[in-house]
């Protein structure tokens, strides 16, 4: 068996390196530079198990957030972490809406999602205070405690013997005859191959391995609000837009979590740090980082509308609070107060596109997973399973 370096502790590189250990017997060393585990994107996220409703049909996201979906829920089930499919409610507001609803639908069913079509007083039945024209009802929509996942995880690991480093920022990367090794802080780790899911910095830790990847991460925050405990009775489960097929993120939608608050958002806005999590957050080295990739400048020409309207609901709790009392009309701004906002890792080419779905690049003895954003959480059991396959090639 191999010996398998894995940089990152967030919920997919822990899976990786479950799959990797626990399942295929392989030694393995997981290094994450903080003195925690997933304290980044899985830490932050909204917790929603994804139906795989949204997705290009036929696409890696498709396929494998259809399979995470009920692989993640049975591991969370099974590890006794807190899940619920309590289903949800993507709305119609309007007719031009109405439409692109019937093309969701259509999706759902090429993607194999269970999914139906209902009408006003049928939604009102599932969520009172909704209003629509037409919903689509989405039966495996969940949430679930990733951070308790991963702690399940982490269990598991080193119940197997797996060298579990914590504080082990990864600072160069070498490739020498049959082996990769990787200096940290605390010393060296000498290992058969390495596997890069560091989320965040995944190109960053690409270069030091020698790789020019075509894409690069820039970070877009998403900011939250949840509903005061007095107005939480106003969503029951989950209430989405219909999304814009020209955008490239959801919407600000409602979640009813696991311990009853309701939060409400993401918005998406470019982070000023690659762990900006306030607007106060700000780095020179990643706003530089920013400015020179010519990827930045290609994004903004293609949605500066979208966003411009992003920064303008981030300052603004009044739009915020509209966006959704379109979903929800009884919301005003006096029932939202601030939540943790998170930070999404999205890889742009250099002519401003959204690489769309995940994204692994393979060279001898190493695997980068330089793109895998929501929904990553739900299917990190099925990356996990791919990344372990191309383990395997890339040792041959």
């Amino acid at each position: 068996m191999a010996h398998v370096t894995v940089i990152g502790g967030g919920v997919v590189g822990l899976a990786v390196a479950r799959e990797l250990r626990v399942t295929r017997g392989h030694q393995v060393t997981v290094l994450e530079k903080e003195n925690g585990w997933a304290r980044h994107q899985t830490g932050h996220n909204s917790g929603v198990l994804h139906a795989g409703l949204y997705y290009r049909p036929g696409s890696e996201k498709a396929r494998m957030c259809v399979a995470g979906n009920a692989s993640m829920a049975a591991y969370a089930r099974e590890h006794g972490v807190p899940v619920s499919v309590c289903g949800k409610l993507v709305v119609a507001t309007d007719e031009a809406e109405a439409d692109r609803l019937r093309e969701l639908a259509g999706r759902a069913e090429a993607n194999g999602v269970p999914a139906r079509a209902i009408g006003p007083d049928e939604a009102r039945e599932h969520e009172p205070a909704v209003r629509c024209v037409a919903a689509l009802r989405v039966e495996s929509t969940g949430v679930v405690d990733f951070t308790g996942v991963c702690a399940a995880m982490v269990e598991e690991l080193a119940r197997h013997g797996a060298d579990l480093r914590l504080g082990a920022e990864a600072l160069a990367i070498r490739r020498g005859p049959g082996r990769v090794e990787v200096a940290t802080g605390n010393g060296v780790v000498r290992s058969d191959a390495l596997v890069n899911c560091a989320g965040l910095h995944s190109d960053r830790v690409a270069d030091l391995a020698g790789l020019r990847p075509g894409a690069r991460i820039l970070p877009f925050r998403g900011e939250y609000y949840e509903l005061r405990p007095e107005r939480r009775h106003l969503v029951t489960g989950l209430v989405y837009p219909v999304p814009d097929p020209a955008l490239p993120f959801l919407g600000v939608h409602l979640t009813r979590m696991l311990d009853g608050s309701v939060h409400a958002g993401p918005n998406a806005v470019l982070a000023l740090r690659r762990e900006g999590y306030r607007w106060r957050d700000a780095s020179a080295r990643d706003l530089a980082e920013v400015v020179r990739f010519p990827g930045t400048w290609g994004l903004a020409r293609r949605h500066v509308r979208t966003g411009i309207a992003e920064t303008l609901r981030s300052l603004s709790r009044a739009r915020f609070a509209a966006d959704l009392a379109r979903l929800v009309p009884d919301i005003g701004p006096e029932d939202l107060v601030r939540a943790p906002a998170g930070v999404r890792a999205q890889a742009v080419l250099a002519d401003g596109r959204l690489v769309d779905d995940f994204l692994i690049e393979l060279v001898p003895r190493q695997v980068h997973v330089l793109n895998a954003p929501s929904p990553a959480a739900t299917s990190a059991l099925e990356i996990a399973t791919r990344v372990a396959d191309h383990v395997s090639s890339v040792l041959n």
